[in-house]
């Protein structure tokens, strides 16, 4: 008998609480503005993410250059040491080198990012099997500079496949 006296109890206090509930909600404004144009912080947003990308994109060029350049310094500091110039196989291995520890480095500051494309993978594989055509007839031909120069292209062709596939989507609006 108790225990039917404690339930109308609740549904009485519960229908009041829903009753001052219901009383509250009437009195609210149906439109709520904000206290402050906002569209002007938006546009601010925006345009200092556009110059940001912007600048990130005018960047990319200077730093591959910058890499080139410390790769040439490097291997004419090496073949000033000692004391004859870096021909031949050296030249590739230290091409080599190189390209796989700045693949390595972008491969690693890009692991947490969602690729654009499922077959990047495959075109890196590809270059690969180019790279090592290339590698092979530069054993025959060790200081064609026409091959030296696709090797070259084809391992920048690999960095660029990587930094376009990771870049993040809304950098490419």
């Amino acid at each position: 008998m108790n225990s039917t006296h404690d339930r109308r109890e609740d549904n009485a206090s519960t229908e009041t609480n829903e009753n001052e509930l219901q009383k509250q909600i009437e009195q609210l404004a149906l439109e709520k503005q904000p206290e402050r144009d906002l569209w002007k912080g938006i546009e601010q947003a925006l345009e200092q993410t556009k110059h940001t990308d912007s600048d990130m994109r005018s960047r990319k060029p200077i730093l591959a250059m910058a890499a080139s350049f410390m790769l040439v310094a490097i291997v004419g500091w090496m073949s000033f040491e000692s004391g004859k110039s870096l021909q031949g196989e050296s030249l590739v291995a230290a091409l080599a080198e190189q390209h796989d520890a700045n693949k390595k480095a972008l491969l690693l500051r890009v692991k947490d990012q969602q690729a654009a494309t499922n077959n990047w993978q495959q075109q890196i594989d590809e270059l690969d099997e180019a790279a090592q055509a290339i590698k092979k007839a530069l054993q025959e031909e060790p200081n064609n500079p026409a091959l030296l120069k696709m090797l070259k292209n084809v391992y920048e062709q690999q960095m660029a496949i990587i930094e376009r596939v990771h870049e993040p989507r809304w950098n490419r609006v």
